[in-house]
């Protein structure tokens, strides 16, 4: 399978990846491709599923090899069932990778082209965005503060390295304290940019694949 182009969203648990993901998805072209859903869509009672509760269920992260593993599985159904097109699609990811070890495990399933980060300064914001979705959406993860709190140190201890592993000049922050019409317009602004610069490398490299070719010609 031919690798898929694809656009990061990131950002701490609650900083509402899955919200401006969503909708971003709903006004581009983009495929959003969430972990979090791909995962609690596992039947609970499959190997698979208890695996990742067990995980979950205290805010650990799902080890690496595992979470590609299912991953790959879910985008390579994908593009069987002409869901996805690798050459024509760009993929919005949300949720991976999440440790440094998956950002070299991905590599044979996707070409990371950019990566949106969601910043959020205050942890009490998280923490009670997080509480308030576990009573809104039932989800048990979120309703244990105790657990919400590991998962942000996971984070910030593991996740956030990820960073690191890519280039500053493909990183865009988006300030995630403001209003969620405001974070979203922020991360649309910002994708609109890179959509722009990307069309502007095309051209130049269609432009330069001639005179080379009439170069390589004379020599």
């Amino acid at each position: 399978m031919a690798k898929i182009p694809a656009v990061l969203i990131f950002g701490a648990p609650g900083s509402g990846k899955g919200t401006v993901g969503a909708k971003l998805a709903a006004t581009t072209s983009l495929k959003h491709i969430s972990t979090g859903d791909i995962f609690r869509g596992i039947a609970p009672s499959s190997e698979s599923g208890k695996l990742l509760a067990s995980y979950s269920s205290k805010g650990l992260l799902v080890p690496d090899e595992a979470t590609v593993e299912i991953f790959g599985r879910f985008i390579e159904g994908l593009v069987n069932t002409n869901k996805v097109n690798p050459d024509k699609d760009t993929l919005l990811l949300d949720g991976i990778p999440r440790t440094v070890a998956q950002v070299k495990l991905i590599e044979s399933v996707v070409d990371v082209k950019h990566i949106f980060v969601l910043d959020i300064k205050d942890e009490k914001t998280i923490v009670a965005r997080l509480l308030n979705r576990a009573k809104i959406e039932g989800r048990k993860d979120d309703a244990d503060e105790a657990v919400i709190k590991n998962r942000l140190k996971v984070y910030k201890e593991s996740t956030a390295k990820v960073l690191g592993k890519y280039s500053k000049s493909i990183i865009s922050r988006i300030n995630g304290d403001n209003t969620p019409d405001e974070v979203f317009c922020d991360t649309l602004a910002a994708y609109v940019k890179f959509c722009k610069s990307a069309c502007k490398c095309s051209k130049a490299c269609a432009k330069k694949a001639p005179a080379k070719k009439a170069a390589a010609k004379k020599k």
